[in-house]
């Protein structure tokens, strides 16, 4: 007897640690063995596209987390390559995004340690819900609420960069004081700031539309043309990279006839992070020692929410890149990806990170074939932290505010309140509570979001929608979606009110043909409706019950096979009463 268990214990640790399996938790192992010259061609043009593209961006998100420019660049590297060994999307790039850089920016308050250890924990967490295969959680968010979040933020993030185009300082960062002391220190604005940022953000735009004017490629176009467009193209792709570098070098011409016009990035930390474990304490700046458990404490429920909205955000952008270029991607290990991701990466100073959905476009609008075009993204970035760090130091707080205001535009999706409208408006209330409550605290809006559209939901469910009609006295009852214990006091009180105090008492038809879930709560008051019904000498039919599950023998229902059909009968099966009923439609009812 103990040789067929052995064989089955083997044969599940060969399952285990089978080839198959191992290509599923490295992905890497299905497209490697087959790489074609070609890929590398088109990976090496992407990775370098993006990299121009993420190391701009990455420099200005970390001004929206609050912290020195270099962190960006630290959270920006790492994605690349853990990606390209453990994600299922060719497209997809992880690192700094605007949302998460507003969201760790709420919770540290611009606090560099605090950043690195809540990557750590965000990635732990992460881990451990694609390990429990808990991508399904994901699900509980709705539509709306996703959408009043990124308005709430777009809003919150491109406002909070008014004051780096006005050249203020000191401005406070809670929303409505930011915007109260933006407006009231206009005056104090800085000449050279502000025609330096409008000059950025006019180039950046006219660039986005004369990219968005290329058209399509499929057209016939002659060699110059064509020649043209993709001039055009890369010019517009780059227009970050661009606008900054030119901002850069009109800094450093005027700082260097000594005129100090331009707000500027300052003096960076050079060369690259060093690979050390996340720190556990904190120091404040009286010299209190803040301990693990009390930073822990002070993330509160941000270490549920940012977590949550990384996956959720970079899970988003790989399944709309997947549908667009037909493949598919596997959720979970999407989740590991990111998840180990912020782990490593918070060994090299990283604030957590997700996918991104501006560079995700143009990686894959550049042609890349495989997740390797990520390696040479991160080379890119590693490279500039090695040898550009002192460049930065000119780089004007203007143009960098000029790249986030155009980065995050595009999210304010006014359209979308239209279209809820149109189709059900009860849905602009998990929106309207996201939004509004987002510029209070960002964590506290998706939180409340999420409430509203729970309590929506479950509402929903206490209140199943039943249609009545009344024909010769009987009235049939309709339910449109499952029964389950919430429902129960609804239910006995609409079939009371219409059936059982009405004289003289009525008949009723459950017609539960949508009936797909039924629960013990719900059979328990069946069963006492039943008593009430015969105690009026009136029936109550069920119609088209399909719950064979229920599976309560000699209780309230009794399973019958007749002519190859389950019958639902009540009673005791010693005492059972049947009536044949065919209506108009031909449907057959069994009454009790």
């Amino acid at each position: 007897m103990d040789q067929p268990l052995l064989g089955r214990v083997s044969a599940a640790g060969r399952g285990c640690c089978s080839y198959s399996t191992l290509k599923a938790w490295l992905p890497i192992l299905s497209w490697l063995p087959r790489y074609k010259l070609k890929w590398l061609k088109m990976d090496l043009l992407a990775g370098l596209t993006v990299g121009l593209t993420t190391v701009p961006q990455a420099l200005a998100y970390a001004e929206v987390a609050g912290l020195p420019v270099q962190y960006g660049l630290y959270s920006a590297f790492m994605g690349g390559f853990i990606y390209t060994l453990l994600g299922t999307s060719k497209d997809v790039t992880l690192g700094p995004t605007a949302i998460m850089s507003l969201l760790c920016f709420s919770v540290v308050g611009g606090q560099p340690h605090r950043a690195v250890l809540l990557s750590l924990l965000c990635g732990l967490i992460q881990a451990v819900m694609a390990l429990l295969r808990l991508g399904f959680l994901l699900d509980f968010i709705s539509f709306p609420v996703i959408k009043g979040f990124t308005c709430a933020a777009a809003v919150t993030i491109g406002f909070g960069q008014v004051k780096n185009i006005l050249g203020l300082q000191g401005i406070p960062q809670e929303f409505f004081l930011e915007v109260y002391y933006t407006f009231y220190r206009i005056p104090e604005a800085r000449i050279g700031d502000v025609v330096l940022g409008l000059l950025c953000l006019g180039l950046l735009i006219m660039l986005l539309f004369m990219k968005a004017s290329l058209g399509s490629d499929e057209a016939p176009y002659s060699s110059c043309s064509r020649v043209a467009r993709k001039l055009v193209w890369t010019v517009a792709t780059m227009r970050n990279s661009l606008v900054v570098l030119a901002a850069s070098f009109i800094a450093f011409s005027w700082d260097a006839y000594g005129y100090h016009v331009f707000t500027i990035t300052g003096k960076t930390s050079p060369g690259l992070p060093p690979f050390t474990p996340p720190p556990t304490t904190d120091t404040t700046a009286n010299g209190t020692v803040v301990s693990f458990g009390e930073i822990v404490e002070g993330f509160g429920g941000a270490l549920a929410v940012i977590p949550f909205m990384g996956l959720l955000e970079s899970i988003a952008i790989a399944k709309a890149f997947a549908s667009q270029n037909d493949y598919r991607i596997d959720a979970n290990q999407e989740l590991l990806a990111i998840g180990v991701t912020n782990i490593m990466g918070s060994f090299v100073s990283a604030y957590p990170v997700t996918g991104s959905f501006g560079r995700t476009a143009v990686n894959s609008q550049t042609g890349v074939c495989t997740p390797a075009g990520g390696i040479v993204t991160s080379v890119i970035v590693l490279l500039s932290l090695a040898f550009l760090m002192p460049v930065f130091y000119y780089i004007p707080k203007a143009s960098l505010a000029a790249v986030i205001i155009c980065a995050v535009a595009p999210m304010v999706d006014y359209q979308v309140v239209a279209k809820m409208w149109r189709i059900r408006k009860l849905d602009l209330l998990p929106f309207l509570v996201t939004f509004l409550m987002s510029f209070w605290q960002v964590q506290y809006g998706i939180l409340g979001g999420v409430a509203a559209s729970g309590a929506m939901l479950l509402y929903n469910i206490a209140r199943p929608r039943i249609e009545q009609v009344s024909d010769h006295g009987v009235l049939v009852m309709e339910c449109d979606s499952g029964l389950s214990f919430p429902a129960t006091e609804y239910l006995s009180h609409v079939i009371h009110t219409q059936a059982l105090q009405a004289s003289p008492p009525r008949s009723v038809v459950l017609d539960c043909h949508h009936v797909s879930t039924i629960d013990y709560s719900v059979i328990s008051e069946l069963r006492d409706l039943l008593r009430q019904f015969k105690l009026r000498e009136v029936h109550l039919v069920f119609s088209r019950l399909q719950v064979q599950h229920i599976g309560l023998r000699n209780d309230t229902f009794v399973h019958l096979k007749f002519q190859n059909k389950y019958k639902f009968l009540c009673g005791e099966p010693s005492d059972v009463t049947l009536f044949l009923v065919r209506g108009k439609c031909g449907a057959e009812f069994c009454i009790c």
